[in-house]
């Protein structure tokens, strides 16, 4: 039996002697260069990428004895005119440009490869260094286009039902790594910030647990609502978290951004066997940091996110019991509506022991929550042809945790090697 693989992901990083295969195209980032060259020259420099408003200021007036209107000059060309050069920068003296090309670098993520749907979703495979890649995807739809964003290599919390767990985890993204994701899908699509918006929205739901990763993700978030950044409206930024409650108070405290809890299960028994996280901060614990965060601010909501699997928590006692759990949220924060709810169909994906119900059965739940009176939209699968929807995001990881090994070897056992 032959190693468990993903076609959609088979193209290989470059090796340890920063040469591409003969069989994979050739890795290059924005401008040309391969990742390993790219490193090399850039040893030593600051990623301007790194970098919220605040930060970058500070980088100009402390770093370069420069006036911090300087470093707003540069955001601008980086994050609306998507310039990697500071010799572009033509409205900086040359002096500054010698000084910025000496001191810093404008590095993005290095495109290893992407991909489009028949739908109009698109899926980029993006190198993050010689041996791990991340996924990031574009979803567009009527008056909106939505960026799903990854926060880590892997995820570490080994949900039972989503094919990221199952590559395991290697570390966190950094800022750049992060915002990175964002300037190559709004490069990409012509995205011009307050002009010609076609990226409306970003979500942080890609591959791993953003408040796991919490100052690098919240710097990335800030410099996606800045308007020298991508300018977008604070709610049209969401954090998607499966529910570290400290990091969620937290949250609140240092950010203004829509929260989205996975849900998934309205019983703590079950909860529990699907998302191992639910034994540290169970649902109690969890519905009560997110009413905290409802709170913060008038008129706030949390959005729900519920996937629905086949006899595991698609039956009517369980649409009942998270009817439950929805009206005491909105009673105690004093609001109908307060809690959203989004209902996902399971996507399955090789080696998972959970299927999508039938269309009848996610169509009797939905109404069992629409008769309660609450608005309970079923998410359509996108990029299915692409592995792009919902939960099937996989990167290439090099696993610290060794659980894509247990899994190869599960679907070997299973018989399912070469499917994979």
């Amino acid at each position: 039996m032959t190693e468990a693989r993903n076609p959609a992901i088979e193209i290989a990083l470059l090796g340890d002697d920063g040469a591409a295969p003969a069989s994979a195209p050739v890795d290059t980032g924005a401008d040309g260069r391969t990742n390993r060259a790219a490193a090399v020259a850039d040893a030593g420099k600051t990623n301007i990428f790194d970098f919220d408003r605040p930060r970058l200021e500070r980088f100009f007036e402390e770093d370069l004895g420069e006036k911090k209107f300087r470093a707003h000059q540069v955001m601008k060309w980086i994050h609306h005119r998507y310039a990697t050069d500071f010799a572009d920068m033509t409205d900086l003296g040359k002096a500054l440009r010698a000084k910025l090309e000496e001191r810093a670098v404008v590095r993005a993520p290095q495109v290893v490869f992407d991909k489009a749907s028949t739908d109009g979703t698109h899926k980029w495979l993006l190198g993050m260094d010689a041996k791990n890649a991340i996924e990031t995807v574009y979803i567009p739809d009527k008056g909106r286009g939505t960026l799903c964003v990854s926060s880590q290599v892997g995820c570490a919390l080994n949900c039972g039902f989503c094919s990221t767990a199952t590559q395991g985890f290697n570390r966190n993204l950094s800022t750049a790594e992060i915002i990175g994701q964002v300037w190559v899908a709004a490069r990409h699509l012509g995205n011009v910030p307050h002009q010609q918006r076609r990226l409306t929205n970003v979500v942080m739901m890609g591959m791993g647990e953003p408040l796991a990763n919490f100052d690098n993700v919240v710097r990335a978030m800030s410099i996606m609502r800045d308007d020298l950044g991508y300018g977008l409206a604070n709610k049209r930024v969401t954090l998607s978290t499966a529910g570290m409650v400290p990091q969620i108070d937290r949250l609140a405290l240092e950010s203004d951004v829509s929260l989205a809890v996975s849900l998934h299960a309205p019983f703590d028994e079950l909860r529990t066997q699907l998302m191992p996280i639910n034994k540290k901060y169970p649902l109690a614990e969890l519905l009560d940091a997110c009413v905290r965060y409802a709170l913060r601010k008038k008129g706030e909501s949390v959005t729900f996110e519920y996937t629905l699997m086949k006899d595991v928590n698609d039956q009517p006692e369980h649409a009942r019991a998270l009817i439950g759990l929805l009206r005491d949220f909105d009673r105690r924060v004093q609001m109908k509506g307060a809690a959203k709810i989004n209902l996902i169909p399971f996507n399955p994906f090789p080696g998972t022991g959970f299927q999508r119900p039938s269309d009848e059965a996610i169509r009797a739940f939905q109404k069992l929550l629409n008769n309660a009176g609450m608005i309970a939209p079923v998410r359509r699968t996108r990029g299915d042809d692409i592995d792009a929807a919902c939960g099937q995001l996989k990167g290439q990881v090099m696993d610290r945790t060794r659980r894509s090994a247990e899994h190869r070897k599960r679907l070997q056992a299973a018989g399912a090697g070469d499917a994979a």
